[in-house]
Protein backbone atom coordinates (compact mmCIF):
# COMPACT_ATOMS: atom_id res chain seq x y z
CA UNK A 1 0.00 0.00 0.00
CA UNK A 2 1.52 3.23 -1.04
CA UNK A 3 0.87 6.41 0.73
CA UNK A 4 -0.52 9.31 -0.93
CA UNK A 5 0.87 12.82 -2.22
CA UNK A 6 -0.59 14.68 0.70
CA UNK A 7 0.75 12.14 3.17
CA UNK A 8 3.99 12.75 4.69
CA UNK A 9 6.67 10.25 4.66
CA UNK A 10 7.07 8.03 7.57
CA UNK A 11 9.24 9.11 10.28
CA UNK A 12 12.54 7.22 10.42
CA UNK A 13 15.54 7.36 13.37
CA UNK A 14 17.67 9.84 11.80
CA UNK A 15 15.98 10.60 9.22
CA UNK A 16 17.08 14.01 7.45
CA UNK A 17 15.21 15.95 5.12
CA UNK A 18 16.68 18.98 2.88
CA UNK A 19 16.03 21.06 -0.27
CA UNK A 20 18.79 20.86 -2.73
CA UNK A 21 19.24 23.62 -5.70
CA UNK A 22 20.57 23.44 -9.03
CA UNK A 23 21.38 26.33 -11.07
CA UNK A 24 22.19 25.24 -14.85
CA UNK A 25 22.52 28.37 -16.35
CA UNK A 26 25.84 29.91 -15.73
CA UNK A 27 28.27 31.39 -18.61
CA UNK A 28 30.47 33.59 -16.60
CA UNK A 29 32.61 30.76 -14.65
CA UNK A 30 31.83 32.01 -11.12
CA UNK A 31 31.09 29.03 -8.91
CA UNK A 32 28.29 29.93 -6.66
CA UNK A 33 27.17 27.63 -3.69
CA UNK A 34 24.75 28.83 -0.78
CA UNK A 35 24.07 26.90 2.40
CA UNK A 36 21.82 26.53 5.07
CA UNK A 37 21.11 24.27 7.87
CA UNK A 38 18.64 22.06 5.66
CA UNK A 39 19.59 23.51 1.89
CA UNK A 40 22.03 23.92 -0.58
CA UNK A 41 21.72 25.84 -3.63
CA UNK A 42 25.09 24.96 -6.49
CA UNK A 43 25.62 26.83 -9.69
CA UNK A 44 22.97 29.08 -12.02
CA UNK A 45 23.54 32.60 -12.73
CA UNK A 46 23.77 35.27 -10.66
CA UNK A 47 20.24 35.82 -11.38
CA UNK A 48 19.31 32.33 -10.75
CA UNK A 49 21.22 31.35 -7.88
CA UNK A 50 19.95 34.51 -6.28
CA UNK A 51 16.19 33.33 -7.30
CA UNK A 52 17.01 30.33 -5.54
CA UNK A 53 18.60 31.72 -2.41
CA UNK A 54 15.27 34.06 -2.01
CA UNK A 55 12.93 31.07 -2.59
CA UNK A 56 14.57 28.44 0.06
CA UNK A 57 14.89 31.51 2.77
CA UNK A 58 10.82 32.47 1.67
CA UNK A 59 10.37 28.67 1.85
CA UNK A 60 11.42 28.05 5.18
CA UNK A 61 10.07 30.72 6.68
CA UNK A 62 6.68 29.72 5.81
CA UNK A 63 7.32 26.09 7.23
CA UNK A 64 8.48 27.68 10.44
CA UNK A 65 4.99 30.14 10.67
CA UNK A 66 2.65 26.57 9.68
CA UNK A 67 5.13 25.39 12.53
CA UNK A 68 6.03 22.47 10.07
CA UNK A 69 9.56 21.14 9.32
CA UNK A 70 10.98 19.98 5.91
CA UNK A 71 11.22 16.16 6.90
CA UNK A 72 7.56 15.82 8.13
CA UNK A 73 5.35 18.24 5.76
CA UNK A 74 3.92 16.47 2.99
CA UNK A 75 5.01 16.12 -0.52
CA UNK A 76 2.36 18.06 -2.23
CA UNK A 77 2.32 21.00 0.49
CA UNK A 78 5.92 21.33 -0.07
CA UNK A 79 5.78 21.47 -3.47
CA UNK A 80 2.89 24.44 -2.89
CA UNK A 81 5.19 26.54 -0.25
CA UNK A 82 7.96 26.49 -3.07
CA UNK A 83 5.33 27.23 -5.17
CA UNK A 84 4.59 30.43 -3.13
CA UNK A 85 7.89 31.25 -1.90
CA UNK A 86 9.29 31.58 -5.64
CA UNK A 87 9.43 35.10 -7.02
CA UNK A 88 8.00 36.02 -9.77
Amino acid sequence: MSASPDTPPPSTSGQRGGLLGVGLDNTDGHKRITKGEKFVLVGGSEETHGRMTETAMKTFEELRRRDKHIETVAPRELAEIIHKSTPR
